[in-house]
């Protein structure tokens, strides 16, 4: 079964600043909550641009570490990116990042397409565990945007 997260933030902030800051690798550590023990092992160290592969390990599962590879599949400057993973965790995961000025600074959208392994059983795990862990990752993920550039009013 494919899995849906959707996402959308207003930040107080132009859209340059902001795509620059999601286009640096370096700054998915300070993201992704501290329980997950996220490191780049390498391809993180230059801006992001198409065609980037980045190798992480992430530790969904506490002591358990897994590999993740992605791919930074498409780029169009200022507006949005897409990061494909090519080995890890999900059977399919396509995560297309958007940004759009707005009024009041940069609308930020997260739209994410993934496929648990497992089949039925990774259906129910996803029912059960994954999905919420994506919801916490996510909802740290916005609450460090806040503290990073504020709050829109």
């Amino acid at each position: 079964m494919v899995h849906y997260l959707q996402r959308e933030q207003i930040i107080p902030a132009p859209v340059q600043k902001v795509w620059d800051y999601f286009c640096d690798p370096k700054n998915l550590n300070e993201i992704t909550p501290p329980d997950m023990n996220f490191e780049i092992v390498q391809g993180g160290d230059v801006k992001m641009y198409e065609g980037q592969i980045i190798e992480y390990r992430v530790e969904f599962l506490r002591g358990v570490r897994s590999l993740w590879l992605t791919e930074i599949a498409h780029v169009r400057d200022g507006e949005y990116f897409v990061d494909e993973q090519r080995v890890g965790p999900y059977r399919f995961w396509y995560h297309e990042h958007m940004f759009k000025k707005v009024p009041n600074g940069t609308r930020m959208m997260d739209r994410v397409t993934y496929v648990v392994p497992f089949w039925m059983l990774g259906d129910l795990l996803n029912a059960v565990w994954i999905s919420r862990r994506l919801d916490h990752i996510f909802d740290f993920r916005r609450q460090k945007i806040v503290e990073l550039f504020g709050e829109a009013k």
